[in-house]
């Protein structure tokens, strides 16, 4: 299977880097429709979109601090055998944030959990007043982010239904228009308080124009904030160059700290004084911190929201695993290879005969009866990162969860989306050009299958 895209091993340095990842084998996946002599070979992973792999390094710190923890106990907080003192944890992989997201590292901190961060900020920064009250996203947000703002805007007494714009493509299309975006902002933004769109879109993989949305944002005297679950580690960022107020992100991702991992946070270093609305002692000046006053003195910066000291465990996990992202050469190599990967991806189910036109995903009352398969995220590099959003046709006919289960007896492992999308991410730090081959080989034998078996007579 050939592509422009794919790359000779001896081409390829990144690909040895799958070597420090532990990868589950089909058995473990319980992919039963795999020959028994294959059962114990890595499985293909696509899901890091979702759950990034375990790092072995992060696997080794992880066990040295719970070594460290049985065996000084709570002088690990400043003695630590290893130099990691609790303390200061958190310290450690501020450096490898910043330069992640494109910041001074005063500007981020390695706190809490995405929506709990949201929150902060939101509180920090949505400051509506009669005329200036909305925050604009894109539709479709991720659940969370709906929640928090719909929250949000009720708990300051305005109609959710009023205040949240929810800008929506055009019809007939998946993604946003960026000058629909830039349109919508000049045209109401005397009312918007706040700009909030998820860098890469959960569900499409659509990478927005975040220098050109937040520049367009600030020039109507907007705040602009960003959710970057789905961008960090993903796509690079320059988040203090293009002047971004504040965003917030998961860890467990395509960083690979693990489930539930620790959170982040980005603060403009304009705001580094601006006052803590909900302090917690993590956040007070550490030289008078275990001194205890009964008056907060903020860190100055991002690091003065910090609330409660962060779990140890999950930081040296994350730390673990930004060590390999570094050693790979940081996100600028891991992009390259990135683009190269899901190019070959999108590249070869193109080449398939159940490919179909995105636009045919609309087509569910047109009585469409043919199998086939599309790919609803921009298709221009530029405007995606490693995700692939597949939409199996025809859409509301049971397709999808059929093929799914067939992947994941095959042993190829993504995720779904109902009722119609399944989402593939070759991830560079781990996945290889013949993960996405059999993977495409794969979804070709399980749609033949579905084919022969027939679809379910419509009522």
């Amino acid at each position: 299977m050939a592509s422009e895209f794919k790359l000779p091993a001896s081409e390829d340095p990144m690909r040895k880097f799958r070597d420090e990842f532990v990868i589950p084998t089909f058995r473990q996946m319980k992919a039963s429709a795999v020959p028994a002599e294959m059962a114990d070979e890595p499985c293909t992973y696509l899901c890091g979109n979702s759950l990034g792999l375990l790092a072995k390094r992060s696997k080794k710190l992880v066990e040295e601090e719970l070594e460290v923890w049985g065996t000084r106990a709570v002088e690990g907080h400043f003695d630590h055998p290893l130099g990691r003192s609790w303390m200061y944890i958190a310290d450690t992989v501020h450096p490898y944030l910043a330069d992640l997201v494109g910041a001074k590292e005063s500007e981020v901190a390695c706190m809490g959990t995405l929506t709990a961060n949201l929150h902060l900020m939101l509180n920090a920064f949505y400051k509506p007043t009669h005329e200036r009250y909305k925050i604009l996203r894109e539709a479709k947000a991720f659940p969370s982010d709906e929640y928090a703002f719909a929250t949000q805007v009720s708990a300051r007494g305005f109609d959710p239904d009023d205040a949240v714009i929810a800008l929506a493509p055009r019809p007939g299309e998946h993604t946003l228009r960026t000058e629909d975006i830039l349109s919508t902002i000049e045209r109401e933004g005397a009312s918007i308080a706040l700009v909030l769109f998820s860098g890469v879109q959960f569900y499409t993989g659509q990478w927005f124009a975040m220098k050109e949305i937040t520049a367009a944002a600030k020039a109507q005297g907007c705040m602009c904030g960003w959710d970057l679950a789905h961008a960090v580690g993903n796509v690079p960022l320059s988040l203090h160059d293009w002047g971004v107020d504040f965003a917030v992100w998961c860890t467990y991702k395509y960083l690979n700290s693990g489930p539930g991992g620790i959170g982040g946070l980005f603060l403009h270093d304009r705001w580094a004084d601006l006052p803590v609305p909900e302090a917690g002692w993590w956040g007070h000046d550490p030289a008078t911190r275990f001194d205890m006053p009964p008056r907060f003195q903020a860190i100055r910066g991002a690091q003065g929201f910090q609330q409660s000291n962060p779990s140890v465990l999950a930081t040296v996990s994350l730390l673990g695993a930004l060590q390999v992202l570094s050693a790979a050469g940081g996100i600028r190599a891991v992009r390259a290879r990135s683009e190269r990967l899901t190019g070959h991806l999108f590249a070869l189910l193109r080449q398939s005969r159940f490919y179909a036109a995105p636009g045919d995903a609309f087509d569910a009352d047109a009585g469409r009866t043919a199998l086939g398969v599309t790919v609803i995220t921009p298709e221009d590099a530029r405007e995606r990162g490693a995700q692939l959003s597949l939409v199996f046709l025809p859409t509301g006919r049971g397709v999808m969860p059929r093929v799914l289960q067939g992947l994941e007896a095959r042993g190829v492992v993504g995720d779904s989306r109902k009722p119609d999308v399944i989402r593939l991410a070759p991830v560079a730090l781990y996945n290889t050009f013949e993960d996405v081959e059999r993977a495409v080989r794969v979804l070709e034998e399980v749609l033949e299958e579905v084919e022969k078996e027939g679809l379910p007579v419509q009522a």
